[in-house]
């Protein structure tokens, strides 16, 4: 599977933190926000991603990112010059898909939750020409009507797809996490641009939920959703992930312990990772976490 992470647009409502810099560099307490959703696809086994943002925005990733060698992955890039919607990913990123199946990620969006790689992985093994053909992830909100909301059967297939309806037929709104099996690149080619001039993402997923292909899966209870699109909900993020970090003494999204645990890198080129961040706590942090799982520091010496 190939993973993709849109991290472009302007930013507007985050403006003036965003007239500068992109969106998803901002922090999200001591974290770039992007280590967030890149995390996701590393968790979910993906190891080949394309990056897309602005032409101005893509140096500073690659600065931050560059090939992804360091953590084992694959990372290119690609540019997205005007916020043509969230389905231009599949044409941009078509010759990266290939006949693949593929993982979207919004760039602003964060998870959290137990087992969750385990679930991801479990709704990768449900794509294939026999299977569903598009996995949605739900989560319960308080204002459904604020969102693009999804309506499942007993059996978790999706049975209705409404865009920020007046009367919502359920509370489940679809998060910046989708799955989808190797035709999603033809159909957002053949989509027509919506009244705003762009590809919409819920018409890509329309095509799924009319040929009874598409399925929802609940975070739910014990999952946490959080956007990051406004001073109010990024302040939000940032302070959910502070308490976490001193109540467990964990870190969230952490791109050199996701690595090492899903065995892209060894114990050794992890603590290495983290020596070269030994000034700050996260820094400590990776080289401590490498250490507990086998690292020898300073090669023994």
């Amino acid at each position: 599977m190939k993973g993709i992470i849109l991290a472009g647009g302007s930013g507007t409502r985050l403006h003036p933190l965003t007239l500068a810099v992109s969106k998803q560099l901002l922090p999200v307490y001591d974290t770039p926000m992007v280590y967030h959703p890149l995390s996701v696809l590393m968790l979910a086994g993906i190891r080949d991603v394309l990056l897309i943002s602005t032409p101005h925005d893509l140096p500073g990733f690659q600065r931050l990112l560059g090939d992804g060698t360091r953590y084992g992955m694959n990372i290119t890039y690609a540019e997205q010059a005007e916020p043509n919607g969230l389905a231009e990913a599949f044409v941009i990123g078509a010759d990266h898909v290939g006949d693949d199946t593929s993982a979207l990620v919004l760039g602003d969006n964060l998870f959290h939750g137990s087992n969750f790689s385990d679930l991801l992985h479990e709704c990768i093994g449900g794509i294939g020409p026999d299977a569903d053909g598009c996995v949605l992830f739900g989560y319960p909100v308080r204002d459904p009507e604020n969102y693009g909301v999804g309506e499942a059967d007993e059996h978790g297939r999706l049975i209705s797809l409404e865009e920020k309806p007046a009367q919502p037929r359920s509370n489940r709104a679809i998060t910046g996490l989708y799955f989808y099996d190797d035709r999603v690149c033809e159909i957002a080619k053949d989509l027509k641009p919506s009244d705003r001039g762009e590809l919409e993402i819920t018409d890509v997923n329309r095509v799924y939920l009319e040929q009874g292909r598409a399925r929802l899966v609940d975070l739910g209870r014990g999952f946490a959703w959080l956007d990051t699109g406004t001073h109010d909900a990024l302040l939000g993020a940032g302070q959910y992930m502070q308490v976490l970090e001193h109540r467990q003494g964990i870190r969230v999204a952490c791109l050199e312990e996701v690595a090492l645990r899903m065995g892209y890198i060894d114990a050794d080129a992890c603590y290495a990772l983290g020596a070269q961040l030994a000034k700050s706590a996260y820094g400590k942090y990776v080289m401590d976490v490498a250490t507990s799982l086998g690292a020898v520091p300073n090669g023994g010496r």
